[in-house]
């Protein structure tokens, strides 16, 4: 199970056009696995230990620029378009950057779809090419993520504006975004995927392929008639599809379930957020590979195949955060006896109670009862006498606080070399002689002047 299997129509597409495309198959496949999901959410659900819930795959697709994002996003579109009608048309947004306009969008489009013959429709495929300039925005609407929970789930999602109270009780969103490693380390952070806000998006990072030779290749057709019946079977009227495990995929699933659990506790709390939901990942995922192929059951196969892409995201997400886990190295703090000595030594080797005590946050006893140092009273001048700490000579100054240099044997001194061995040797200049006058038929030019 190291390699991602390519399962059922989509998959079979996503192979037969991969030689057209210059970008990562599997952001084809994640591509067209999310939107898939969004058209059949509405009406398909899976259910296990008791819990029926939509079958909605949200994915991320993480890259640099020019790693073929939105290729694979085209190339996607291209596979499902002629299978889910206009649906991609009609229910695909963007920019949605607050919790009200999220449930606004969904409540206006339920309300103008209610009296239409194919019935009231709540589906909505939000696709974010810019993922990042969102995020930013979104920073400011604390609501936002928590819609987001709650659509994910399933759950009403609910909104009061001055006309009225707005509510969806069974919201179907799919996000499908775009966003590069340096941005999502930047804006998905450790606090939102605890919170499971940004865990239950699934990000996949794109790898480098090969590039074409032929720039004028276009994508061929591509038979979705298996895929086109799959749809209508999934979104008919007269029922709601429920899908759950067979028999044959019990054990499995218990070994997937034991699998989450037992890497989240190896990793890094950053980390382990992205593993926690590995198994309802991977369910929801083989619901919609089920219903690709009209089926109600989960086998062994189609459970097995989600699990490979659900596995390969959870190993993207782990080396995407890898790089803020790393621990910043830590500045040793002086002892007490170590900035008593330096202080006394910056004074040239005595210092008095006001030049010490204040700078090395200790109090005289503190001071006087460390080793190497002598304390003197001062008589020489008018009043008071002054305190004098100074130095004994049986305890040598420690060596000066610092990273030692690998390859360095620091128990020899460090060899002075003096600056004049790099400079020229002047010596004192001649005594100026005279010279004669050059001939004028040496200097044509002379008899000018």
């Amino acid at each position: 199970m190291n390699e991602i299997t390519l399962y059922g129509p989509i998959g079979q597409a996503v192979e037969e056009i991969t030689p057209y495309v210059e970008c990562d198959p599997i952001g084809v496949y994640v591509a067209a696995l999310s939107m898939w999901s969004a058209a059949i959410g509405q009406r398909v659900k899976v259910s296990s230990r008791g819990n029926t819930r939509p079958a909605l795959v949200w994915s991320a697709l993480v890259g640099g620029t020019g790693k073929g994002k939105g290729t694979a996003l085209r190339a996607a579109q291209h596979l499902v378009r002629p299978a889910i009608g206009r649906f991609l048309e009609v229910n695909t947004t963007s920019g949605i950057t607050s919790g009200a306009s999220l449930v606004n969008y969904l409540a206006e489009q339920a309300e103008a779809t209610e009296d239409t013959e194919a019935g009231r429709d709540v589906r909505a495929l939000v696709i974010e090419e810019e993922w990042s300039e969102v995020l930013r925005r979104v920073r400011r609407d604390p609501s936002f993520t928590a819609k987001l929970r709650s659509a994910w789930d399933g759950a009403a999602i609910r909104n009061t504006t001055k006309e009225g109270a707005q509510a969806v009780e069974d919201p179907a969103l799919v996000m499908h975004t775009h966003i590069t490693p340096s941005d999502w380390t930047k804006y998905v952070g450790d606090t939102e995927a605890a919170g499971g806000s940004y865990n239950r998006i699934m990000p996949f990072t794109l790898r480098s392929v090969p590039m074409l030779d032929d720039d004028k290749a276009i994508l061929p057709k591509v038979d979705g008639w298996d895929l086109s019946d799959a749809y209508a079977w999934a979104t008919a009227r007269d029922r709601d599809r429920v899908i759950s495990l067979g028999d044959d995929a019990r054990q499995l699933w218990k070994t997937i379930r034991r699998y989450a659990r037992i890497i989240s506790q190896t990793l890094p709390e950053a980390q382990a957020v992205y593993v926690e939901r590995t198994a309802e990942q991977t369910i929801r995922v083989a619901a919609c590979l089920a219903a690709s192929e009209q089926s109600e059951t989960i086998t062994h196969a189609r459970l097995s195949a989600a699990f490979s892409l659900v596995r390969y995201s959870v190993s993207c997400a782990v080396g995407i955060t890898g790089g803020t886990q790393a621990a910043k190295p830590t500045r040793r703090t002086p002892t007490l006896a170590e900035k008593v000595r330096a202080r006394i030594e910056m004074h040239g080797g005595k210092a008095r109670s006001s030049d010490l005590l204040p700078f090395v946050g200790a109090t005289a006893e503190e001071v006087r009862a460390l080793p190497g140092v002598n304390v003197t009273l001062d008589r020489s001048g008018l009043g008071r006498p002054a305190t004098v700490y100074t130095l004994t000579e049986d305890h040598p100054s420690p060596a000066p606080i610092g990273r030692p240099r690998p390859g360095r044997d620091h128990d020899r001194p460090s060899p002075v070399v003096r600056i004049d061995a790099y400079r020229p040797i002047r010596t004192a200049p001649a005594p100026a002689t005279h010279r004669p006058e050059p001939a004028l038929s040496a200097n044509p030019f002379r008899a000018l002047l």
